[in-house]
């Protein structure tokens, strides 16, 4: 065999191999991301503590408890939150047990970055032309021009407005159903599309420790249009809901930096 037949074998063996992806990043390289994400109110990272820029305590990063998942959603700190990577891509990816990425937060950190009372966040709620309705938006962090951008990218397509009107909304000041944790609903930076298309893991006869089978009616199309402008889907969730996204740019720059795809 000749040297160039060798080095052309060799060249396509290294061709065919998959690209190697990026390593996970580490916790101090998430905790960068999420001070990044959050420019208006984030100003860095001290040892255990997350530091604000306008005043206030630093907010404690860990809590150093132990935590299986169930505790971790009722009280999970601001490590917890950022634990699960959240997959990218207009691709369906069934969850696995237990992987919830964005849905365990840190009451304490949203509170601290939307409002930490129903009255106190909805002086921020400025309104969001949505096809052919209005919503209440928070313009903390920059949520609501984000989701000016989502829909600007949507009203190209309108094939998918059945999907995203009526709106099931977007402020209610609330716990999550059924649990002890806050709702992204109630700091104005989640909205939920039309439930004529929805599943929820609730409503398809699930309770804790017993998930009903996946499903997804939405196109992928809108989720990766979502993500594009630093919103997570619920349909990545194993505890599905498929109508609802949320802003958390954060999640979104650390799958990002972690090359984290949901088409492989």
């Amino acid at each position: 065999m000749s040297i160039k037949s060798l080095l052309a074998g060799v060249a396509a063996v290294f061709l065919a191999m998959p690209a190697a992806r990026a390593a996970e990043p580490d916790l101090a390289a998430r905790l960068k991301l999420l001070v990044e994400a959050y420019p208006e109110s984030l100003s860095g990272v001290e040892g255990n503590r997350l530091l604000f820029k306008y005043g206030g305590p630093a907010l404690d990063i860990d809590d150093g408890k132990a935590k299986d998942h169930q505790a971790a959603l009722a009280s999970g700190d601001v490590e917890d939150s950022l634990r699960q990577i959240y997959p990218l891509g207009a691709c369906e990816k069934k969850p696995e047990v237990d992987v919830d990425p964005g849905r365990i937060r840190s009451d304490a950190l949203m509170m601290r970055l939307y409002g930490a009372s129903a009255k106190e966040v909805g002086g921020d709620l400025v309104p969001v032309k949505w096809f052919g309705e209005t919503l209440r938006v928070t313009k903390r962090q920059g949520a609501a021009a984000a989701l000016e951008k989502v829909r600007d990218a949507l009203a190209a397509k309108p094939e998918l407005k059945r999907y995203l009107s009526p709106s099931a909304g977007v402020f209610n000041w609330r716990k999550v159903s059924g649990a002890k944790n806050m709702s992204v609903h109630s700091f104005g930076a989640a909205v939920d599309l039309n439930t004529k298309f929805a599943d929820y893991w609730i409503w398809s006869g699930g309770k804790p420790g017993k998930v009903p089978k996946y499903a997804n009616k939405y196109p992928l199309e809108i989720v990766e249009i979502f993500e594009r402008y630093g919103f997570i889907w619920g349909g990545r969730w194993y505890h599905y809901d498929t109508m609802h996204f949320e802003y958390r740019p954060e999640l979104i720059a650390i799958a990002k930096a972690a090359d984290a795809s949901a088409c492989r």
